[in-house]
C-alpha cells in the first residue's frame, strides 16, 4: 500500500477549496499552509493563459525531512504516508532545509514542525483527504497507488504526468497531468511587489525567497499572479554557529601539526590558552544552536532518544566527543601531566576535526538548499578551521607564548590557509551546477543581495587584504594580528553569505 495524489492541472480552477478544507480540517492557523494554489500567468496578450498549480507535501518514497530530523519526530508511516509527531520535535526546522518543495512550516501555536498528512485520520476510516474530497472539479485524485483497481493507478497507467524536482531523487508520490514548466519551477515566474488580491509578504522570517527581477532564470512573459510566502527557517544564529565552531575545533590544531612537523616544541601555557578558548567557543556554538530551537527546553532529547541516521544526531555526539577529549587534555595541562596531555593531543585535534566537518553531511541532507550540495565542504570547513587556528594565535601573545618560532609557524598556516580557503571558494561558485536552485543560489551571492558582504567582506578585506599585509609585514606583530582579525571577519562574512543565500532560493 502506497498513497498518493494525481493533481489534473487541465481541470484545476484555482478556487482554494483544497487548501480551504485543509485548514478547517486540520485547524491549520493563519499565515501558514499545508496546501495552496499557485497562480502562474503566461504569455502576452492577446495569447496569454492563466495556470494553476496545487502545491503541497509529495509524500516522497525517500523523504529527505524524516532522515535529517534527529529525533524521529517526522516518520514514515508503512502506507508510504510521511506523518509527524508536534511532542517530539525540538523546532531546529532542518527538515523544512531538507525539503525542496517548501512543504514544512513551524506551527506558531505549538512552535512545533507540521505539514501535510494526507488527512491520516480520514484514511484510516476509508475516507478521502478533506482536500480530494471537497474539489468540485475531481482535479485532485488520491488513493492507494499501489492498487491497480484504483482511480488513482488508472490516472498514473494512462496519462502523461510530471513531478515536482525530479533531480533530488526523493520520488516524489504527488504527481500532475499537464503541469507547467512555469509553475513547476520555482525560478520561473516573475514576483512583483503584490499579488491578484495582496502584497506580497516580505516581512516574513529571514525575509523570505528571493525573487528578483534581474534573475537569468526567469521565463520571458511568465508572471507569478498569487502565491504564499515561506519563512527561511535559519537565521543568523547558524552563520555564527559555523564561524564559533571554526575557531573552537580547530585551536589546537596547527600547534600539533608544527609539532609533529619538528618546527615546534610542546608548551604548557600555549597550550592550555588555546584549550581554554576552544572549550569557550565550542560551549558558544552549543548556546547558539540551542538558542535557534523554537522548542528549546526538549534539546537533550537529541542525545537521549535520537534518530541515528541525522547527522545533526551524529554532529551532537561529536561536539559532546571533541568537548570531553578537550577538557581532559586542558585538565592534564593545568595540574602538569605532560605524559597524559601528549597522548589526548592528536585524539583532540582529529576530533575537533570531525565536529568542523560534520556540518558539511549535515548540509548535504538539506536537500532543498543545492547550493549547499558542494563535495568541497567537508574539506572547506576543516580549512577554515585551520585558518581560524592561525589567526587566533597571531592575535593573541599568550597563544603563541611569546615565541618567534609559533608566531612564524602561524603566520605561514595563516596565509596557506587564506590561499586554500580562497581557491576552495571559487571553486564553490565557479564550477558548473547542475541544477538551477544552486546556480540561482551562487548568482545571489556573486550579483544579488549578497554581493557587497561577499567581494567586500569576504574576498577582499578576509581575504586579499590579509594576504598582502602578511606577505608585506610578516615580522610585524601588529599587522600580523590585523591579518587575523580581517581574516576571522571574512571567514565570518563569508559563512553568513553561503548560509543565507542558500536559503533565499525558492523551493515552491
Amino acid at each position: 500500500m502506497r498513497y498518493g495524489v494525481v493533481i489534473d492541472s487541465r481541470k484545476c480552477i484555482g478556487c482554494h477549496s483544497c487548501t480551504v478544507a485543509c485548514k478547517t480540517e486540520n485547524r491549520v492557523p493563519l499565515g501558514v499552509n499545508r496546501t495552496w494554489v499557485k497562480y502562474v500567468e503566461k504569455g502576452k496578450f492577446p495569447h496569454a493563459r492563466r495556470i494553476f498549480q496545487v502545491t503541497r507535501c509529495n509524500h516522497c518514497e525517500k523523504p529527505p525531512c524524516v532522515e535529517i530530523c534527529p529525533v524521529s519526530a517526522m516518520y514514515q508511516r508503512k502506507d508510504g504516508i510521511v506523518d509527524f509527531n508536534s511532542a517530539r520535535c525540538i523546532g531546529c526546522k532542518a527538515c523544512m532545509q531538507a525539503c525542496p518543495y517548501d512543504a514544512i512550516y513551524v506551527d506558531p501555536y505549538r512552535n512545533t514542525a507540521a505539514k501535510c498528512h494526507f488527512c491520516a485520520h480520514r484514511v484510516e476510516v476509508g475516507l478521502e483527504p478533506a482536500c480530494a474530497a471537497v474539489c468540485p472539479e475531481h482535479a485532485l485524485v488520491a488513493g492507494d497507488l499501489d492498487d491497480p483497481e484504483s482511480e488513482v493507478a488508472q490516472l498514473l497507467a494512462r496519462e502523461t504526468v510530471r513531478v515536482r524536482k525530479p533531480e533530488q531523487g526523493t520520488r516524489p508520490k504527488v504527481f500532475y497531468i499537464d503541469g507547467d514548466e512555469s509553475t513547476m519551477a520555482p525560478t520561473a515566474a516573475r514576483h512583483e511587489s503584490f499579488y491578484m488580491w495582496a502584497e506580497r509578504n516580505q516581512q516574513v522570517h529571514g525575509g523570505g525567497a528571493a525573487y528578483l527581477l534581474t534573475s537569468p532564470f526567469l521565463q520571458k512573459n511568465t508572471l507569478a499572479a498569487y502565491d504564499v510566502a515561506h519563512d527561511r527557517p535559519w537565521g543568523w544564529q547558524v552563520p555564527v554557529y559555523f564561524w564559533m565552531k571554526s575557531i573552537g575545533s580547530g585551536l589546537l590544531a596547527v600547534p600539533a601539526i608544527g609539532m609533529a612537523l619538528g618546527l615546534l616544541s610542546a608548551d604548557r601555557l600555549r597550550d592550555t590558552v588555546l584549550a581554554t578558548l576552544a572549550l569557550v567557543f565550542i560551549a558558544l556554538t552549543v548556546a547558539m544552536l540551542v538558542s535557534d530551537l523554537s522548542r528549546k527546553q526538549r534539546f537533550l532529547s537529541v542525545l537521549l532518544s535520537p534518530q541515528r541516521k541525522s547527522w545533526l544526531t551524529k554532529g551532537a555526539y561529536l561536539l559532546v566527543l571533541y568537548s570531553g577529549l578537550c577538557a581532559a587534555f586542558w585538565l592534564s595541562e593545568v595540574i602538569g601531566i605532560s605524559q597524559i596531555s601528549h597522548i589526548l593531543l592528536w585524539p583532540t585535534v582529529l576530533a575537533g576535526f570531525l565536529a568542523a566537518g560534520y556540518t558539511a553531511f549535515l548540509f548535504g541532507q538539506c536537500e532543498g538548499r543545492d547550493l549547499w550540495q558542494t563535495p568541497l565542504l567537508p574539506l572547506h570547513l576543516i580549512v577554515q578551521a585551520l585558518l581560524a587556528s592561525a589567526a587566533v594565535m597571531l592575535l593573541l601573545p599568550a597563544a603563541s607564548a611569546n615565541s618567534p618560532h609559533t608566531h612564524a609557524l602561524a603566520i605561514g598556516a595563516l596565509a596557506i590557509c587564506i590561499i586554500l580557503h580562497l581557491l576552495m571558494v571559487l571553486g564553490e561558485i565557479a564550477v558548473p551546477h547542475t541544477t538551477e536552485n544552486a546556480g540561482y543560489g551562487v548568482w545571489l551571492i556573486t550579483h544579488g543581495p549578497y554581493r557587497m558582504p561577499f567581494w567586500v567582506g569576504a574576498v577582499a578585506f578576509g581575504g586579499i587584504f590579509p594576504l598582502l599585509l602578511l606577505l608585506a609585514g610578516a615580522a610585524n606583530a601588529a599587522a600580523a594580528g590585523l591579518s587575523g582579525l580581517l581574516a576571522l571577519g571574512g571567514l565570518l562574512a563569508f559563512e553568513w553569505c553561503f548560509v543565507m543565500a542558500g536559503q533565499r532560493v525558492p523551493n515552491s
